[in-house]
């Protein structure tokens, strides 16, 4: 099992959340593949829109990989997003900033939402704990 972290928009988030399923880095398949089944998820969402709204700055979802394997969503006649399903347990958004010092992932400073640009980070166990509490996550696996 592994553990991660992805990043989207709190309203695409939202979606993904209320559909069972994830999709990362604007549909594409790379990221999607990497996750397996089993595996644990949380999204951080750093504004409430992509390019637009305001500042979330918060862990917003998180769950686990089901089994059945990446697919093709005919979004729209042009577009067809990778996915995968997923089962999100219920939980709260937790503000990162409170969990700076804690996550192994951060480094602490003027710099620290750098990481997040890749999109899908994998993170450690303890890491996934931290979120997992802040999240106040309920039936997590831990």
């Amino acid at each position: 099992m592994k553990y991660w972290v992805g990043v989207a928009s709190a309203d695409h988030v939202q979606a993904a959340v209320a559909g069972g399923f994830v999709q990362l880095g604007h549909g594409k398949s790379a990221p999607v593949r990497r996750l397996l089944p089993g595996d644990l998820l949380a999204f951080y969402s750093p504004r409430s829109q992509l390019r637009a709204g305001v500042p979330v700055q918060s862990f917003t979802a998180i769950g686990r990989v089901r089994d059945r394997e990446p697919y093709l969503y005919p979004q729209t006649p042009s577009f067809s997003p990778t996915r995968r399903d997923v089962f999100y347990f219920k939980a709260e958004a937790a503000p990162i900033e409170p969990l700076l010092g804690e996550l192994s992932f951060i480094h602490p400073g003027t710099n620290w939402g750098l990481p997040f640009r890749r999109g899908l980070i994998e993170v450690s166990e303890q890491d996934m704990r931290v979120v997992a509490n802040a999240m106040k996550a309920l039936d997590f696996p831990f």
